[in-house]
C-alpha cells in the first residue's frame, strides 16, 4: 500500500528565463510543502526526462541541484505515459520496502527552451528511424491518421471532437494557472487552423514551461494523503506502421487490470483524470476504457456528462489541451488536480464526490499506457 501524501503544480504557460531544473525545483518545493515534509525526509527521487535538458543522468543531477541525497534514484522515459509511470514505480519501491517516502518530479521549459523546429524534430523521433521519420509526418500526422481511421469506424465527427476541446477550455477557466482560460466555441474549434486534417489548431494541445511534482509514502504522513491503490501498464506496437489496429490500443486492458487490482468496477468510478494531448487521444481514451459508448464522447461532453457536476467530471484542471502540456509534468497536472479534488481543496472546482479517482496516461502514439486507481481516505 502506499499514499499520495503531497502535490506541487505550477502555472502552466511561459516562464521566461526558468530552465528544466528550476521548473522541476519550485514544483518539488510546493510538493514537499504540501506533504510537510522537508528536503531530508525523502529517500528515493524518481523523475523524468527533459527534451530541453537531455542529460543522461537526470536524476542525480537534479538531486545535486535540489539538495536532496537519495538512496534510490531513477530517470524514466516513456513518452506522455512517463508521468504516470513515475508513480507507479514509486508505488512500487515503498510496496516492495525499497524506499519510504519518494519524490516524484517532472518539468521542462519546452515553451521558451527550444524553436518550434526542434520541438517538432524531437517529437517526430517517435515514428520508426527507417519507415516513418523519412517521410517526414510529424506528431500531429501520426494522430491525425488515427483519428481519420477512428471516425470512419465509429461515426465520431469533427464537431463531437471539438466538443471535448470546448470542455478542456472552460474547465480550464476556474483554474488560475491554466495556459489558456478563455472560453471557446464548438465554431470555433472547427473554425481554426489547420493542422493535420482532420485536426485543427484547437484540437492540439499547446506547448508550455511548467512543473509538477507529488510525494509518494509508505504511511498517510502529513494532512492531505490519499490511498494509491493500484497501478498497471500495457504496452502495444511502439510505432504506428507496426500497430496491428488504429482502433484499439490497450487503454481499457490496462484501466481494468488496475481497477481489478484495487477491488473496484468502472461503476464505482467517481471522477477521470484521462490523458488529452488531442480531442482524439481523448475521444479514444474515454471510449476504450468505457467511461463513453463507441462514437459518444463528444456527445456525452455536449450533454453535461463530463462536467464538474455531471456524472463523470474529467480534467477539472483543463487537461493538457487547456491547462498546458509541458513534457513530462503535463500528464502529472491531472494527478495533482485529483490530489486536490480527493482532499477537498479544489475550491470553485471541487467537485461533490471524489472517493475514487482513475487515471490514465498514454505515450507514443497510443502505444504505452499507464493507469492508476486512487482511493480518498475515509
Amino acid at each position: 500500500m502506499s499514499f499520495l501524501v503531497g502535490s506541487g503544480l505550477t502555472r502552466y504557460g511561459r516562464h521566461d528565463g526558468r530552465s528544466t531544473l528550476d521548473l522541476m525545483s519550485e514544483a518539488a518545493a510546493l510538493a514537499l510543502a504540501d506533504a510537510e515534509l522537508e528536503r531530508g525526509d525523502v529517500d528515493a527521487l524518481v523523475c523524468g526526462y527533459s527534451t530541453t535538458m537531455p542529460h543522461i543522468m537526470l536524476a542525480t543531477v537534479f538531486a545535486e541541484h535540489f539538495g536532496l541525497r537519495p538512496s534510490y534514484a531513477h530517470a524514466m522515459q516513456m513518452g506522455g505515459a512517463t508521468g504516470f509511470g513515475l508513480v507507479m514505480l514509486a508505488h512500487l519501491l515503498v510496496e516492495s520496502g525499497a524506499a519510504r517516502r519518494v519524490l516524484v518530479v517532472g518539468g521542462e521549459n519546452r515553451m521558451t527552451g527550444q524553436s518550434r523546429d526542434s520541438a517538432i524534430q524531437v517529437l517526430a523521433q517517435t515514428g520508426h528511424p527507417v519507415y516513418e521519420v523519412p517521410l517526414g509526418p510529424t506528431i500531429p500526422a501520426y494522430y491525425g491518421l488515427v483519428a481519420s481511421r477512428y471516425m470512419h469506424e465509429f461515426g465520431t465527427d469533427e464537431a463531437g471532437l471539438a466538443e471535448l476541446a470546448v470542455l478542456m477550455r472552460r474547465n480550464a477557466g476556474r483554474h488560475a494557472g491554466a495556459q489558456f482560460r478563455d472560453p471557446i466555441t464548438v465554431r470555433e474549434v472547427l473554425d481554426s487552423r489547420p493542422i493535420a486534417s482532420p485536426l485543427k489548431m484547437l484540437d492540439c494541445c499547446p506547448v508550455s514551461d511548467g512543473g509538477c511534482a507529488v510525494v509518494v509514502a509508505g504511511e498517510p504522513v502529513g494532512g492531505k494523503p490519499v490511498r494509491i491503490a493500484a497501478a498497471a501498464q500495457h504496452h502495444g506496437a511502439q510505432h504506428v506502421s507496426a500497430a496491428p489496429s488504429l482502433i484499439g490500443f490497450g487503454a481499457g486492458r490496462c484501466a481494468h487490470r488496475a481497477l481489478g487490482q484495487a477491488g473496484r468496477e468502472l461503476a464505482d468510478v467517481e471522477l477521470a483524470a484521462i490523458y488529452d494531448s488531442f480531442t482524439i487521444t481523448l475521444t479514444i481514451l474515454l471510449e476504450e476504457i468505457g467511461l463513453a459508448p463507441r462514437g459518444a464522447a463528444g456527445r456525452l461532453a455536449a450533454d453535461g456528462h463530463f462536467d464538474r457536476d455531471g456524472p463523470m467530471p474529467l480534467n477539472l484542471h483543463g487537461g493538457l489541451l487547456s491547462y498546458g502540456h509541458c513534457g513530462v509534468a503535463g500528464a502529472m497536472a491531472h494527478l495533482a488536480e485529483a490530489h486536490l479534488q480527493m482532499t477537498g481543496r479544489a475550491s470553485e472546482r471541487q467537485v461533490r464526490r471524489a472517493g475514487t479517482a482513475l487515471l490514465h496516461g498514454d505515450g507514443g502514439v497510443m502505444s504505452s499506457h499507464v493507469s492508476l486507481v486512487m482511493e480518498a481516505l475515509q
